[in-house]
């Protein structure tokens, strides 16, 4: 299926140059001068291999068509991260590499919709939004606006997010997976 290289979001899947390809990471690039670009981050989904990729946000790429299950994360291990597919009750293991960044907000019994090509897991797609708790923060700065201003935070899986200056150390927020940004405080 052909779609605009702007559309593309971490955990698809595309053909290019014959292979298949999982998106990692994207970047969308505005230069000052000349038309924005998207900057992709792929591993190839058979050797395992990284590359970058640079599309402008006109071009078209081919997206494949993938089989998607609803699963639940069990636990990780040495092996690699362990799923159970809701439907059928069969577990499966799906290696660090695959999983990227993503790793980070997977938490156990977490419901996560895996995407199989030809049977084999290619890539998980999260929650858009998980709840985690800040463990630490940096204190306000006194005659900042609170409008503009965000600070630095440090959730529970220790990923840094830039946060309001009234989230305190020990509150619960509500995170995109996404982006990884903050969205709102956790009721």
């Amino acid at each position: 299926m052909k779609m605009q290289a702007n559309q593309i979001r971490p955990g698809q899947v595309l053909e290019h140059q014959g292979k298949r390809w999982t998106v990692l990471k994207i970047q969308l690039i505005q230069p000052g001068k000349g038309g924005a670009f998207i900057q992709v981050e792929m591993r190839d989904v058979d050797s395992g291999n990284k590359t970058n990729e640079r599309w402008r946000t006109a071009d078209t790429v081919e997206r494949l068509e993938v089989r998607e299950r609803d699963c639940q994360f069990l636990y990780k291990d040495d092996v690699g991260f362990t799923f159970m597919d809701t439907e059928t009750f069969e577990q499966f293991v799906m290696s660090s590499d695959l999983i990227g960044d993503q790793a980070a907000f997977l938490r156990e019994s977490m419901e996560v919709t895996v995407d199989l090509i030809e049977g084999q897991p290619v890539s998980i797609n999260l929650p858009a939004q998980v709840v985690l708790e800040v463990v630490e923060a940096d204190a306000v700065v006194k005659g900042q606006t609170a409008s503009s201003s965000y600070k630095p935070g440090i959730l529970e899986n220790g990923l840094k997010v830039m946060i309001p200056p009234f989230i305190e150390a020990g509150t619960r927020i509500v995170v995109n997976t996404a982006e990884c940004t903050y969205v709102e405080r956790a009721k």
